[in-house]
């Protein structure tokens, strides 16, 4: 596989969306021109946007270059996660049973809840006091 069959697919999470791009390579995992490890800083970061190579079975052999956009560090490493098991899907449909197993391809849908007049934050109230 050169360039030109390279498998893009993209991910959400929260705020943050990802262009994934699968190319046959070596490993290495690019997010907006820096590698994974100084781009995501903490581990379990790096653990979660490789668990879709780990899941196929296809580490070391497709280098990973993502472009993330919005949200924060952790919204983003779950976008990538989600852009890469989509890519790998594309690539193979036989996949499709690990990865769906491993809970990869579902995207979460939790967002961040809007604040509501009368309240603090989304949910919490002002102080009552009744005296």
């Amino acid at each position: 596989m050169d360039a030109t069959t390279a498998k893009v697919a993209a991910g959400g999470r929260k705020a943050a969306e990802a262009r994934v791009r699968l190319l046959a390579g070596t490993g290495a995992i690019t997010v907006n021109g820096r590698p994974a490890d100084r781009y995501f800083p903490r581990g379990p970061l790096l653990t979660a946007i490789r668990q879709p190579l780990a899941a196929a079975g296809a580490e070391g052999r497709f280098d990973v270059v993502a472009d993330v956009r919005g949200g924060g560090v952790t919204g983003q490493a779950g976008a990538v996660r989600l852009g890469i098991a989509r890519a790998l899907l594309a690539l193979d449909a036989g996949l499709r049973s690990p990865l769906r197993k491993a809970g990869l391809l579902t995207r979460d849908p939790r967002e961040k809840e809007r604040k509501k007049y009368g309240h603090k934050r989304a949910r919490k109230g002002f102080q009552y006091s009744k005296r």
